[in-house]
């Protein structure tokens, strides 16, 4: 699995949070996300380890939350919350 080169480091802000086995995700806008949902990048991002690059606008769909730092995961791809927004 890939995961973006984003430079920022996870500080256990509030776009994660868990309730009694429930996973609350965020997006950039704050509406929250399900697994199933499609989601929108909102910025151009290298992957890291490649000379890859996902365009802004690229459409994921049937997304599934998942714990950690890139807590969204697109199938082949881990992304963070923070550079998606619900479609």
């Amino acid at each position: 699995m890939f995961a973006t080169d984003c430079g920022n480091e996870w500080n256990g802000n509030e776009t994660v949070e868990t309730d009694e086995d429930q996973l609350i995700v965020k997006d950039s806008n704050g509406n929250l996300l399900s697994d199933g949902d499609d989601v929108l990048l909102i910025k151009d991002l290298k992957l890291k380890g490649s000379s890859e690059v996902l365009k802004k606008g690229t459409k994921f769909k049937n997304i599934r939350l998942v714990n950690g730092d890139h807590n969204v995961d697109c199938g082949k791809i881990m992304l963070k919350s923070e550079f998606l927004k619900k479609a």
